[in-house]
């Protein structure tokens, strides 16, 4: 399932490595509410790539026909490994892929990655990636519903703050996660 981690009962301190290509789009969230109060009392780190810096050519191109045919376009799997590999090294960080085709995101999933020190997440786009990123860099594929949207960084964001509630310190009251209603 992951590679090698070390589980915690609850973290102290989590950190979040976003992979995408639209970077911009995650600072207004971050500043707020519940991410941008656990970010200021040290509780979390969420460093957000922008894929587009790994690639080598003048136009940063990430998109290219799906390996093995197919319709649509994907995201190459060029700069995806050398940004998550070059960030990431040798650790062994889950990384998830955010995908309308992965497991159900659930409260339950949300409580078992809130006691996992570091992970990444990898924002999908366009009809999806090259299987052969899946294969080399990819832990687990996660969806956020059954339905699609545009990439995975609405589905990051979503990951993180349902992540982050679960961390104590990161809500003003302590029993607030424990009566929300999927906590068990």
């Amino acid at each position: 399932m992951y590679r090698v981690c070390r589980l915690l009962c609850y973290n102290l301190h989590m950190q979040f490595d976003v992979f995408t290509l639209l970077p911009e789009v995650f600072p207004p969230y971050l500043e707020s509410s519940i991410l941008s109060r656990a970010r200021q009392r040290g509780l979390i780190d969420v460093r957000v790539h922008n894929i587009r810096d790994y690639t080598h050519d003048r136009h940063h191109v990430t998109d290219d026909t799906p390996y093995g045919g197919g319709g649509g376009m994907v995201m190459k799997p060029e700069p995806v490994f050398e940004a998550v590999e070059s960030i990431l090294g040798p650790a062994a960080i889950p990384v998830i892929l955010l995908t309308p085709q992965g497991r159900v995101f659930t409260q339950r999933v949300a409580e078992e990655f809130a006691r996992v020190e570091h992970i990444a997440l990898l924002c999908g786009r366009y009809e999806g990636v090259d299987e052969r990123l899946v294969a080399r860099s990819v832990d687990r594929e996660v969806s956020i519903g059954d339905y699609v949207t545009s990439g995975g960084e609405l589905p990051a964001m979503v990951l993180m703050d349902c992540i982050v509630r679960r961390l104590p310190g990161s809500l003003n009251d302590a029993e607030s996660a424990s009566q929300d209603s999927f906590s068990a």
